[in-house]
């Protein structure tokens, strides 16, 4: 693979540049969501779909751990792309060490509290009636390999913010295609049930935190770390805690979002409903692939050219980010509305020997996710202005905005709408929810960014 020096990214063509940059990207979200997708196929028709609903109460604590490390790592990684692009090399390197440091201190501890915690976090976020079991199953094998993962999203993060979006790309795909491997070996083979779904993602994590060490030990990477370079800083910590709380509010967001969400539909139609969530869940993850590709793309391009002062660089890269994300967009919404019954239909298993809450639950399944998807996604091609918009704050260093306009669609609408909406119209005001949340804050948003580029960056030469 050739070497990449992280000045391209301020000096190569904008559109050349976002495609280099988000297809590697696209691909590595692609494959993550490949993964998260056919790993619920394979539990759906080889476990049960009552088991989809066990994962799906059990991601929203494991990938807010998770996301610890995502949180320390886009901080982190906002202030290393503007000192690559300051040619400030010292600083960038001595951030990495401390986003390390941090990553390991707070993901252990939180992954320590979670499993102590773990019989009253599991009903909390809906893990109810026939759910609970196969829940704890998978959260407590799963939460071992959770630092691995913080780590990995650390890494990962600072991987694209040296400039180099294949070593990313690649770093995603290897977890994925490994917990894939193993579930086979494990569900389909060892018939080890729930156990070996967790086994197989825990190994998974693991086999990602392999790459991503091996990379930055290479010289593939720019940042050599020295020991002193761990030894936390309070005025690194605190700019990678500012910054990396947007993305920390983001996810404990959802996480609140998905504990609501379990609870009210388990009261609205018990575990098929769960059930119907849990596959619509895994959409919003696999179908908007390349959308955030586009804005994983973005921000490292963003940054650089931010801290490089090539403010024109900037708004180009921000407008060709909007026209590229709302065509794909726009794509992935077609087709989730022409073919909704046939995606349900995937996760279903028609196993002999079913208990009669499977079948129940199938039956259900099949009849109310198509009019729940379509009223979920329906108003997708209109995100990428919300998503780019948000992530533009974040690549700059503005984190109160990026803050807000990040919390903007589930904290400041979609929360309430989830609590008040189902009070009147039932589950349909949980649906309706989603899209009237994403045009509320595509017009917050987009007000807001309209008024940051028209005064703050203002072309100097």
């Amino acid at each position: 693979m050739a070497r990449v020096s992280s000045e391209q990214l301020g000096s190569e063509p904008i559109g050349k540049l976002l495609v280099s940059q988000a297809v590697p990207a696209s691909i590595g979200i692609l494959v993550m969501s490949l993964n998260i997708l056919v790993d619920s196929i394979f539990v759906g028709n080889w476990i049960g779909s009552i088991a989809i609903a066990a994962i799906n109460v059990v991601l929203p604590v494991s990938f807010f751990i998770g996301a610890l490390g995502m949180a320390i790592g886009i901080g982190g990684s906002s202030i290393i792309s503007r000192a690559l692009g300051s040619n400030n090399h010292a600083k960038a390197v001595r951030v990495f060490g401390n986003q390390i440091t941090l990553t390991l201190l707070v993901t252990i501890g939180m992954a320590l509290l979670g499993l102590y915690f773990v019989d009253s976090l599991i009903p909390a976020f809906g893990g109810k009636g026939g759910i609970f079991a196969p829940a704890k199953i998978y959260y407590t094998i799963v939460l071992y390999g959770i630092p691995f993962l913080a780590l990995c999203m650390m890494g990962n993060t600072v991987i694209r913010a040296e400039g180099k979006p294949k070593f990313a790309m690649i770093a995603m795909i290897i977890p994925s295609v490994g917990n894939l491997l193993m579930d086979y070996v494990f569900i389909y083979v060892f018939d080890w049930g729930m156990h070996g779904a967790a086994w197989a993602t825990t190994i998974g994590y693991v086999l990602c935190f392999s790459y991503i060490l091996y990379f930055f030990l290479s010289k593939n990477s720019e940042l050599k770390l020295t020991p002193n370079c761990f030894n936390l800083s309070l005025p690194i910590v605190k700019e990678i805690g500012s910054l990396g709380f947007v993305t920390l509010a983001r996810q404990a967001t959802t996480s609140v979002v998905y504990l609501l969400m379990n609870n009210i539909l388990f009261g609205l139609g018990g575990e098929p409903m769960v059930a119907v969530y849990a596959i619509i869940g895994r959409m919003l993850m696999f179908a908007l692939f390349p959308v955030f590709g586009i804005t994983q793309g973005f921000l490292p391009i963003a940054g650089y050219n931010f801290g490089a002062k090539k403010y024109e660089r900037v708004r180009k890269v921000i407008n060709t980010a909007i026209l590229y994300a709302s065509i794909l967009a726009t794509i992935v919404f077609l087709g989730l509305f022409t073919f909704p019954g046939e995606i349900a239909g995937l996760f279903l298993s028609s196993k002999e020997g079913m208990s009669q809450l499977e079948l129940d639950t199938n039956v259900f399944v099949l009849e109310n996710t198509p009019a729940a998807m379509r009223w979920v996604f329906a108003a997708t091609p209109i995100i990428a202005l919300q998503l780019i918009g948000a992530a533009y704050f974040q690549a700059i260093g503005k984190a109160v905005p990026a803050l807000l306009l990040t919390l903007t669609r589930q904290g400041f609408f979609f929360i309430p709408l989830i609590l008040i909406l189902p009070n009147y119209l039932g589950e349909l005001g949980v649906w309706i929810s989603f899209p009237i949340a994403d045009v509320l804050a595509t017009i917050v948003t987009g007000l807001y960014l309209r008024k940051e580029v028209r005064t703050n960056l203002v072309a100097t030469g």
